[in-house]
């Protein structure tokens, strides 16, 4: 069981860095080449969100034990102003960064498990790859 491991968000540099990071911890989890890139593509998404919308948060990767699974938890937080509208933001092809707005519709097909919790106090998106 691996220890868990922390990304702190700052730039676009540190994007790079957690993709990375979580890709090699995806590996070492022992989780397919697909569900490595999913866990990966990921990351990428939510952490350019965080930088984008927040300025500053982390990622937070877990190795899970559970009922008799295995998987990687993927926690992404940040202290920005919340997703004003996130019922909007769950649709594809919703922006408001002139972005194709395929995001966290994205992020929540790729992954097995996906939650948001949002206030004017910041961004929790938990997400879960389970191994197959």
């Amino acid at each position: 069981m691996r220890e868990n491991e922390c990304y702190h968000l700052r730039g676009e540099t540190d994007i790079a860095t957690a993709v990375m990071g979580s890709y090699i911890y995806a590996r070492s989890c022992g989780l397919a080449q697909q569900q490595i890139s999913e866990v990966a593509t990921t990351v990428s998404e939510l952490a350019t969100n965080v930088i984008k919308y927040a300025f500053s948060g982390e990622v937070w990767i877990e190795h899970l034990f559970q009922s008799g699974r295995e998987g990687i938890k993927l926690t992404i937080i940040d202290r920005g102003p919340g997703i004003a509208d996130l019922q909007s933001a769950l649709q594809e092809h919703f922006s408001t960064g002139q972005s194709l707005g395929l995001g966290l519709p994205g992020v929540q097909r790729l992954m097995d498990e996906f939650a948001v919790e949002t206030s004017t106090e910041g961004t929790r998106v938990t997400v879960i790859k389970w191994r197959s």
